[in-house]
C-alpha cells in the first residue's frame, strides 16, 4: 500500500481539570525526525511520546504537539504583585535619573522578568495520562489515514505518468522503421555518387548493418517495458516503499537515456524528452512516498 509521508492528525481528550489537545503533522524526509512542543508539565514524559510516534510513523518530518486548557480556576496563574512593584520602583528610579517619561513601557518591562508570575507546579497524574496516551495514539491513526488517502492520489498520478511512458515508448516504432529507411537511401545515395557501378555489394551489407547494430533499440525499449510493468507491481504490491520505487526509477531513467542516445532522429528525440519529463515528475512524487 502506498502512503504519502505528508499527513496530520489532531485529538483532544476532556481530563478532571483541564482539556488536552495533541496536533500531529509530518512532511516529507529521507529520515524519520520528529520535533516535539510539550508543556513543562508533561516535559517528562517526551520519551515515551517519541517511542509511541517512531513506532507509527517510519519516516518523515514530524511535528508533535501537546497543549492544554485548564478548567480549574484554582490553578490559574497569579501576578506576583510585589516583585512586579519593586521592579518597576527601581526601573521608574533609573527613567527618572534619566529624564525619560515612559511609565507605561517600565510596566511591561517590570512584568517580563524574572519571578513576576506565581505558577503552581503540576504533577502527572498516571490516570490522566493513560487517556493522554489513548488522545496521542488516535491522532497518529488519523495521521495515518490521511497518509493513506494521499498515497492513493499519489498512486493514481504515478501510474498514469508510466502509463504516459510506455505509450511513447511503443511511439517509437513507426519511426525506427522510417530511420532505418533514411539510412539505406542514404548510403545507395552516397555510393552513387562515387560513379562506381562495380561496386562491393558484400561491403555495403556490412556497412548497413554496422549502422543498424549501432542505433537499434529494441534491448532498450524491452528492458524499459520491463521495468515499467516491474515498477506498477511494486507500486500495487503491500510491501512497496518509495525508496525501492527510486531505485527502479533510476533503471527506467538508463533505458530512456540509452535510447536518446542511439535516436539519431528528431522524432524519436521528441519522444525521449517527453518520457524524461514524465520520469521527473514521477520522481517528485515519490519524494513524498513513504
Amino acid at each position: 500500500m502506498i502512503k504519502s509521508m505528508t499527513g496530520f492528525g489532531k485529538a483532544d481528550c476532556e481530563l478532571k481539570d483541564k482539556k488536552v489537545t495533541i496536533e500531529i503533522k509530518s512532511l516529507n524526509s529521507k529520515n524519520l525526525d520528529i520535533y516535539t512542543k510539550i508543556p513543562g508539565i508533561y516535559r517528562e514524559k517526551e520519551l515515551e511520546i517519541r517511542n509511541i510516534v517512531s513506532k507509527k510513523l517510519q519516516r518523515g518530518k514530524v511535528e508533535f504537539v501537546l497543549y492544554y486548557e485548564t478548567s480549574d480556576v484554582n490553578k490559574a496563574t497569579s501576578i506576583n504583585s510585589a516583585v512586579v512593584e519593586n521592579y518597576y520602583n527601581q526601573l521608574k528610579s533609573i527613567a527618572d535619573n534619566l529624564k525619560i517619561q515612559t511609565s507605561e513601557q517600565l510596566l511591561q518591562m517590570a512584568i517580563r522578568l524574572p519571578d513576576t508570575l506565581n505558577i503552581e507546579r503540576e504533577k502527572i497524574n498516571e490516570d490522566d495520562w493513560k487517556i493522554i496516551k489513548e488522545t496521542v495514539i488516535h491522532a497518529l491513526d488519523q495521521l495515518d489515514e490521511f497518509r493513506i488517502q494521499e498515497g492513493k492520489f499519489l498512486k493514481e498520478d504515478i501510474e498514469q505518468r508510466i502509463k504516459i511512458i510506455d505509450d511513447n515508448k511503443t511511439a517509437v516504432t513507426p519511426f525506427e522503421i522510417q530511420r532505418t529507411e533514411k539510412i539505406i537511401s542514404k548510403l545507395e545515395e552516397n555510393l552513387s555518387k562515387l560513379n562506381e557501378p562495380d561496386f562491393d555489394k558484400n561491403r555495403l551489407e556490412q556497412e548497413l548493418i554496422y549502422y543498424l547494430e549501432k542505433f537499434d533499440i529494441t534491448e532498450e525499449k524491452v528492458r524499459l517495458s520491463n521495468h515499467c510493468n516491474y515498477f506498477l507491481e511494486m507500486l500495487n504490491d503491500s510491501e512497496s516503499n518509495g525508496k525501492k520505487l527510486g531505485f527502479i526509477g533510476q533503471e527506467i531513467g538508463r533505458e530512456i537515456n540509452t535510447i536518446g542516445s542511439k535516436a539519431n532522429d528528431s522524432d524519436i528525440q521528441k519522444l525521449v524528452v517527453l518520457m524524461k519529463d514524465e520520469l521527473e515528475k514521477i520522481k517528485e512524487q515519490m519524494l513524498n512516498i513513504l
